[in-house]
């Protein structure tokens, strides 16, 4: 049976959030896990974001959804998650973003839009967030001639050459 889609969209942003995790001040990020709040409920995460030292952490949604942006309803479950689970903030994951009220939400709860492709996979992708975008692609390339490779440096001078 094939895996579901949204499964899979989970599973790549937070390899990919992982990959980047500098970027928004952390040290790695964990998948889908049960974690205990204030509120004496359980709550599922799709991922938790750490800092090096695992003095704070973040709180990571992902919504792939095709039709319309994040709405502000999601947004504020995910403040409430915030705020129960004592999370520093979180990150929305969407392939189109969030609506102008999500928006609002977001700014006042500490929340990162993050906007990666609905079929991304960890090598294929383009990742938007934090006003970067970072993309990754991949091909089959059969060399049917032969193809020489230079490496320079910014002032244009070969560094290395490699001939194949």
């Amino acid at each position: 049976m094939p895996e579901k889609k949204w499964k899979t969209y989970e599973e790549v942003a937070t390899y990919l959030l992982n990959q980047f995790a500098e970027h928004f001040g952390l040290g790695r990020f964990e998948g889908k896990q049960l974690v205990a709040g204030d509120s004496g409920t359980k709550w599922e995460i799709d991922a938790k974001g750490f800092a090096t030292d695992r003095s704070h952490f973040i709180v990571v949604e992902c919504k792939r959804h095709t039709k319309a942006g994040i709405s502000q309803a999601i947004t504020a479950a995910l403040a409430w998650n915030i705020q129960d689970l004592g999370a520093s903030g979180g990150i929305l994951v969407s392939p189109i973003g969030l609506q102008e009220g999500a928006k609002k939400v977001a700014a006042k709860s500490d929340i990162i839009e993050v906007v990666l492709n609905q079929n991304s996979t960890t090598s294929d992708y383009v990742l938007k967030f934090l006003n970067r975008v970072c993309f990754g692609f991949s091909a089959n390339v059969k060399i049917t001639d032969s193809l020489k490779i230079e490496v320079m440096d910014q002032g244009e001078n070969v560094i290395a050459a490699r001939g194949i």
